[in-house]
């Protein structure tokens, strides 16, 4: 962003009253604070632009899943859609509770309108789903937890 349009959005916060605005723009983003007197809030800083990165909430809650004794995770090789069953009226591939073996069939991911089957490559029982049906999903990303053997 130009420092001419941080002036301009700087005055256009000060003639709307208002306490705060962040805008975001590409890979970059501003946001601006006003103090009780209508004047931007000084910020030191290092100069240095930085980026904000947002996760989903369910990777970090996979995380902390997965940091507990015994826990294995599957993950998705692929971005895509996750589905947990191979049609929308047939039951789920696993449920929590079930035994899997390696090899075994967890769960489907769509990557450009090709399904491609997702296997178990640990043995032991499921512990946890980490994502819900239909939703998309990233490289890498955890599905399963499962209690090794």
């Amino acid at each position: 962003m130009r420092i001419s349009f941080v002036k301009k959005l700087i005055e256009l916060v000060q003639e709307m009253d208002v306490e705060e605005v962040e805008i975001r723009r590409w890979f970059t983003s501003i946001r601006i604070k006003m103090n009780s007197a209508g004047a931007p809030l000084e910020r030191k800083g290092t100069g240095i632009h930085q980026k904000t990165v947002q996760q989903p909430v369910e990777a970090e809650k996979a995380e902390e899943k997965s940091t507990e004794i015994n826990v294995t995770a599957i993950k998705t090789p692929m971005v895509g859609t996750f589905y947990r069953a191979p049609a929308s009226d047939a039951p789920p591939y696993v449920e929590i509770g079930d035994h899997v073996s390696v090899g075994k069939i967890v769960c489907i991911v769509e990557a450009m309108k090709i399904m491609n089957e997702i296997e178990s490559d640990v043995s032991g029982t499921l512990t946890d789903i980490l994502v819900k049906n239909e939703d998309p999903v990233e490289y890498n990303q955890q599905l399963f937890l499962v209690n090794p053997e």
